[in-house]
């Protein structure tokens, strides 16, 4: 048969070939000098822009090794720039050529600067003009989709569905048939592939079967595998599984996934690290377990190992293997114990107290794995059948027995463990009163060398009213701690007289306190140690304790003004009035030139409303005290709060005719001022400032009188007087600079606070007015440039920091604060600032915490309590600002810009601290 009658007669001849020479497709039908869309591309005008929508096609990169040919087209050329090409891409690219281009760069994209917003501008423009012009089609059927909202449900539904135009076949297509391959296939494919280990006699004899196809075919391959039964256990296996976690109705799940996730958690291994970490550790254990089979350490390990990787089973079948191997290994048996589940431990233990039957904690192990209180009862008494004198075994049986089985096992556990301090107190405490006493007297037979034996028998003295006994019971043990060689040790005694207090044997705790108090101190250190000592009780709350050491220490140093100073405040802060007033009437007895402790009395007996005792005290303290300033000014003050006026500048003339002073004289002044009789205040101040001209107080306050009453004049020549005298005294320049100010002389307080700024160099108050003067003025950067200049000369003033940080713009003032703490770590101005900084940025619990820091540094600070309580009333409920207001009280501060400027106010001169709180509170401004 030919070639050409094999060739299909339906398949042309010429497909597949290469065209003949010359061949122009469609000549020889005239389609030729026509052309077509996808020559000339969408149908746009030239000047059209182009829609962004569409990102160009990439174009096709050419490969690195082709030469790239000059585009030499007519559409490629430019008459000023010639042919778009680079006429230098075959040269070399040097640095030279790189710095050209950057240069270049540079100049088109600051060209491109030039009027860029303009064009930009323009652009904007002409897309707006070309949409309206020409909008989109989606732009176009916009009102149609909008009359869409009002079509029906029903409508929409009888809308008819879009024919297909295509015919059958192309519609439908070619469907792909899949057919599975038959095992028998697989089966000859894997016995094709296969290696036969062994030649059998008929291939040996016959060399295989010739089949008629000319191959050999091999007999009894090594690898008979039935494919079939292998597809029919993989099916059997898959619906399996599928009847376990689907439902046999609706073939929903039914898998719980939350229960699914937990056991897979449980299956995997809980150890994080590396795996091959794992393996290295298995392979040496292995390899200290071979080495040395008897050390019970590498099973315990190895054990451990096998636990943390999830392998449970190997960990209990290793730790069995370490029992066998080291039988008398304590801690193995217990491992051992604690990886076997509940019967199988009791079985662990069992074994091990058979081979360890004096292990207290193995017999201990095997109660805890008992679940009834009678089992592990049972236990314990087997237990002290073996090891009867095992203080831990006994105090563990005594737990689980009632109050009189334990009596009973306590008088056994005693005889047993003599020397066991716990089971004589614990057999004491369960004692009547006088077999208490014999117990412990036997106790101290067995145990001469412990003091908690002779404590204990104090506290049981008192606790049964036998009061005397309870000093000689402290001092015959020291006594016989002594005789016995024990060191008697300040501090352990000390804590268990704290001890004794906290379980309220009083007694007990002052007779320790006294026995041992002067033990190992050396004379000349006694006053500072006890104080010590005192001070430390009183912080662990032991204020029986810290009381009693104060009673010692001036029973000692009796005329120590210091010693009595300390128990009064202590008193004060922890102690009742009572209490309080029976130590100040010892105090003046033995201290009757100490001023300050009648001035206490006195106080206390006023502030309890007694004001006939608060005289009569003050009355003892004059004869004590004939000429004293403080007590003169103290009766004073009790008389004008109690309204009593005349008495008062009776006194005050007495004082100032017995006894003159500057204090004297201003306080006189003062009382005039504040009762309105200003004409006598001004004759006062005339008299006083002839005997005390160098005493500042006086000319200020002859300057505020005339200032407060319109006279500025008269003001500023008090000031310029006072200066004269007291060119030291910075409120005096402040005064007067202020008067300046409010008089419109702004040029002239400017000059009054550099001339003080001269004569009193590194004083921050002038400094910081000066800068307040500028602020006032409207001139920031002035007040910047001085508080620059102001910290540069006084760097660690915290009212200066304070001032800056909020002088600051609010991003820069978190840094300032910073500055600020580096520098005064511990000022109250600065940590109040700080205070308010949170406040302001709203964070409340920081703040908080702050504004508690700064009134713990300083609680005479009266600025931090007002701000801290105006920070309460805003941001928490009325019992937080009641607390702050309680804690300022008891405070009584004094100092602070705004809390003098309202507490030193002559309208409120007989007002309480808390009403100045309130006042100082409402006046503070919220920070911002």
């Amino acid at each position: 048969m030919s070639v050409q009658g094999l060739i299909s007669k339906k398949k042309k001849t010429f497909i597949g070939l290469p065209a003949p020479l010359g061949y122009v497709p469609g000549l020889g039908r005239g389609a030729t000098g026509f052309t077509t869309r996808s020559d000339i591309g969408p149908a746009r005008d030239a000047d059209d822009i182009p829609e962004d929508r569409h990102a160009p096609p990439n174009k096709k990169m050419k490969p690195k090794d082709e030469d790239d040919e000059e585009d030499l087209n007519e559409a490629n050329f430019d008459e000023f720039s010639g042919y778009g090409g680079s006429l230098c891409s075959k040269d070399p690219y040097d640095k030279d050529d790189e710095e050209a281009d950057a240069i270049y760069e540079a100049v088109d994209k600051r060209m491109d600067e030039k009027r860029k917003e303009r064009r930009e501008e323009k652009l904007k423009i002409d897309i707006e003009k070309f949409r309206q012009e020409r909008p989109k089609i989606q732009q176009q059927f916009s009102d149609l989709k909008r009359d869409l909202a009002g079509v029906s449900v029903d409508e929409w539904n009888n809308l008819p569905e879009v024919g297909d135009a295509r015919n059958r076949k192309q519609r439908v297509g070619r469907t792909e048939k899949y057919t599975p391959v038959p095992d028998s296939v697989l089966a000859r494919a894997a016995a094709a592939g296969s290696v036969n280990s062994s030649v059998s006699e008929q291939e040996q004899k016959f060399g295989g079967l010739n089949t008629p196809f000319g191959s050999i075919t091999p007999i009894g391959s090594a690898t008979d595998i039935d494919m079939k039964k292998i597809g029919q256990a993989r099916n059997t296996l898959m619906d399996i599984k599928l009847t376990q976690v689907s439902d046999s109705v609706s073939g929903q799940t039914v898998v719980d996934p939350k229960g699914y996730l937990t056991d897979l958690q449980s299956m995997l291994p809980s150890h994080g690290g590396d795996i091959n970490d794992v393996k290295k550790a298995r392979l040496l254990l292995k390899s200290v377990r071979e080495t040395n089979p008897k050390h019970p350490p590498a099973w315990i390990a190895s054990a451990r190992l096998e636990e943390v990787t999830g392998k449970v089973q190997a960990a209990r079948n290793l730790i069995m293997k370490g029992c066998e191997e080291c039988p008398k290994s304590e801690d193995v048996w217990l491992e051992a114990a604690r990886l076997m589940p509940g019967d199988q431990a009791k079985a662990v233990v069992a074994q091990a107290v058979r081979q360890l039957p004096q292990s207290v904690r193995i017999w201990i192990k095997a109660a805890m794995l008992e679940t009834e209180l009678k089992a592990q009862k049972r236990v314990f008494r087997k237990a002290l059948e073996h090891i009867p004198n095992s203080v831990r075994l006994w105090k563990a049986a005594v737990e689980l027995e009632d109050e009189e089985d334990a009596r009973i096992m306590l008088s056994r556990a005693v005889e047993c463990c003599p020397t066991s301090v716990e089971l004589w107190l614990a057999l004491a405490r369960l004692e009547n009163y006088e077999n208490a006493r014999k117990v412990l007297n036997k106790a101290r037979e067995n145990i001469p060398t412990d003091r908690q034996i002779w404590v204990t028998a104090a506290k049981l003295e008192e606790a049964h009213g036998n009061i005397t006994m309870v000093e000689k019971i402290i001092d015959r043990a020291l006594s016989s701690l002594r005789a016995n060689m024990v060191e008697i040790n300040r501090e352990h005694w000390i804590k268990d007289a704290e001890d004794c207090e906290r379980s309220a044997s009083l007694l007990t705790c002052q007779a320790i306190v006294r026995a041992v108090i002067s033990v190992g101190v050396e004379e000349e250190d006694k006053k500072h140690t006890w104080m010590e000592d005192a001070e430390a009780c009183a912080v662990h709350g032991a204020y029986e304790c810290a009381r009693a050491v104060y009673a010692y220490a001036l029973s000692v140093f009796p005329s120590k003004k210091s010693i009595w100073l300390r128990a009064a405040h202590f008193e004060k802060n922890h102690g009742t009035r009572e209490s309080l007033e029976a130590l100040l009437q010892r105090a003046v007895a033995h201290c009757p030139k100490a001023e300050v402790l009648w001035l206490m009395g006195a106080k206390s007996k006023w502030l309890a409303g007694d004001v006939p005792a608060a005289r009569s005290i003050l009355a003892l303290a004059f004869q004590a005290n004939p000429n004293s300033e403080e007590i003169w000014l103290a009766a004073v003050k009790l008389e004008s709060e109690n309204n009593e006026f005349e008495r008062a500048r009776r006194l005050l003339s007495k004082a100032r005719s017995s006894a003159p002073t500057a204090r004297v004289f201003m306080k006189s002044v003062k009382l005039e001022w504040c009762l309105g009789e200003v004409d006598n205040a001004l004759r006062l101040l005339d008299e006083a400032v002839k005997h005390y001209p160098d005493f500042p107080k006086l000319w200020m306050m002859c300057g505020q009188i005339h200032e407060q009453h319109g006279d500025n004049e008269e003001a500023r020549n008090a000031y310029n007087k006072g200066l004269k005298k007291c060119p030291t005294s910075w409120p005096l320049w402040l005064l007067l600079s202020q008067l300046e100010e409010r008089t419109g002389q702004l040029t002239r307080a400017r000059s009054i606070l550099e001339k003080a700024r001269l004569k009193n160099p590194k004083t921050p108050q002038l400094w910081l007015e000066a800068v307040r003067v500028e602020i006032r003025a409207g001139l920031k950067n002035i007040a910047l440039t001085l508080m620059a200049k102001a910290l540069q000369e006084c760097p660690n003033s915290g009212i200066l920091w304070a001032e800056a940080i909020f002088m600051e713009a609010r991003p820069q003032r978190k840094t300032k604060s910073v500055d600020a703490l580096r520098k005064c770590e511990h000022d109250p101005h600065v940590l109040l600032a700080a205070s308010r900084l949170f406040w302001s940025e709203r964070k409340i619990s920081k703040a908080r915490d702050w504004f508690n820091r700064t009134v713990k540094i300083d609680p005479d600070l009266g600025d931090a309590w007002a701000a801290f309580h105006k920070f309460e009333t805003l941001h928490s409920d009325q019992k937080a600002a009641e607390d702050i207001a309680s804690r300022c009280v008891s405070a009584e501060p004094h100092h602070g810009e705004w809390w003098c400027k309202v507490s030193k106010a002559i309208p409120n001169w007989r007002l309480k601290t808390v009403d100045i709180l309130r006042l100082v509170s409402a006046s503070t401004p919220i920070p911002i």
